[in-house]
């Protein structure tokens, strides 16, 4: 686990309101931004994450960190302020792989998600960045994006699975 100059939060589970809903956008680029970033990215190192968003620890503003390794193995590191996604599945396709969630901890399943993912958005200090990622890391860009639109992964699967998911890990719908 690498270091982190953050402190960690709870993790928000399934069922709170801050998860259910599209976060706010980020209009202020300052000191606050700076600590929620190091906090979010303690928080994910602690629940032992590849990525968080926000809103998984209470948090209502649209900004993801991650460190996850790509399909070839190269460990992709960083965050996303106002992201915005882009899933191609017309190159690479959809794969079907297993995902899960903190704020569903437990249980997996299986989700089709584009090989191919893009998020554009920008950095703490306000700079444009583009991340491209593919294979896991596509999940993992794709995942986080859609916890900022309100979206948790189970939200994506039969009403049936997806309450026996959620009772699986303690969990109300």
């Amino acid at each position: 686990m690498p270091t982190t100059r953050g402190t960690a939060r709870p993790i928000t589970h399934y069922g709170e309101p801050v998860l259910h809903h599209r976060c706010a956008d980020v209009t202020t680029f300052d000191r606050a931004l700076a600590e929620l970033i190091d906090d979010m990215f303690a928080s994910m190192y602690a629940a032992e994450g590849v990525g968080l968003a926000a809103n998984q620890i209470g948090v209502d503003l649209r900004v993801f960190v991650y460190d996850c390794p790509d399909t070839d193995g190269t460990r992709h590191v960083g965050h996303v302020v106002n992201p915005v996604l882009r899933a191609g599945t017309a190159l690479a396709g959809v794969t079907d792989d297993s995902e899960g969630c903190l704020s569903v901890p437990g249980p997996r399943a299986e989700l089709p998600r584009a090989a191919l993912a893009t998020v554009t958005g920008v950095d703490l200090h306000g700079a444009p960045v583009t991340v491209t990622g593919t294979g896991y890391f596509a999940r993992c860009l794709q995942h986080e994006s859609d916890h900022l639109d309100g979206v948790v992964y189970v939200d994506r699967l039969p009403a049936e699975q997806r309450e026996r998911l959620l009772r699986e890990a303690g969990l109300r719908g």
